[in-house]
């Protein structure tokens, strides 16, 4: 089993690290864009044509299926690149958590790249499934730069500042760009304030992971053996891991567990 995710940066590794433990004999192919990231200030235009170029180098290692680990492509892209792979190659989006989060009754609270923030696609999911409950969606200008580069003073200051955009009485954060995951208790840390109850956030990653097993027709076997390759695609070339995403614990699993061969 081959399965292969897709980002502008490593904002996949959430989702990769859910496949890795949902499946530990599965192998994986990483592919984004150092080259062109981040995507979310450029046109939806360009945001295709990227994602495409990505996905593509991704679709030549011959996967089972793809994951768009990728709001910003998710919410631009999906037509095109299913229209251009599938049916030979399943693609399975991001959606941004906001039908879970509104199930918890809010207020809500989207963090989310300015690509993303005020889409036809991210208000279409709040009307469908957040009626009657109170959703801010709040930009967070230069975050997923920030974490992709594991740029510390910069993701400090880009948290402290989309939480200064937050409403104090967010009971809930939905976390609508993937990178954001690997800072997910930076966030909590910053929006949660003094006598509230525990603030609630929601990812993506374990989602994704366990529709793309569905989709091809896998079960979850997290006791397998592990034996299994990883290939990391930069730009469409073939590298290790850059130190970058080893800063986090989602890389560091995947390095441990299946050195990139």
């Amino acid at each position: 089993m081959k399965i292969a995710l897709m980002d502008s940066g490593i904002g996949l590794l959430p989702a990769a690290a859910a496949v890795r433990r949902l499946r530990p004999d599965a192998d994986l192919v990483l592919s984004w864009d150092p080259d062109g990231m981040p995507w979310g200030p450029r046109t939806p235009e360009d945001i295709t044509q990227r994602a495409l170029d990505v996905a593509g180098a991704a679709a030549a290692h011959e996967p089972d299926v793809l994951i768009v680990a990728c709001n910003t492509a998710s919410v631009h892209s999906l037509p095109v690149l299913r229209a251009r792979f599938e049916p030979r190659l399943p693609i399975i989006g991001t959606v941004p958590a906001i039908k879970p989060a509104a199930a918890g009754g809010g207020p809500v609270a989207i963090w989310a790249t300015p690509a993303t923030t005020g889409s036809p696609y991210q208000r279409d999911l709040i009307e469908r499934f957040a009626d009657g409950v109170t959703v801010t969606e709040v930009p967070c200008p230069g975050l997923a730069d920030a974490v992709h580069h594991a740029d510390e003073a910069a993701v400090e200051a880009a948290i402290a500042a989309a939480a200064a955009r937050t409403p104090d009485d967010v009971t809930t954060v939905v976390m609508g760009c993937t990178n954001y995951e690997l800072v997910a208790e930076r966030i909590r840390t910053a929006v949660q304030r003094p006598g509230q109850p525990p603030l609630i956030l929601h990812g993506s990653a374990g989602a994704v992971a366990a529709q793309a097993l569905r989709r091809i027709g896998a079960d979850p076997v997290p006791e397998a053996d592990v034996d299994s390759a990883l290939t990391v695609l930069l730009s469409g070339r073939e590298a290790e891991l850059p130190e970058t995403a080893l800063s986090y614990e989602e890389g560091r699993l995947l390095q441990v567990v299946t050195p990139a061969r």
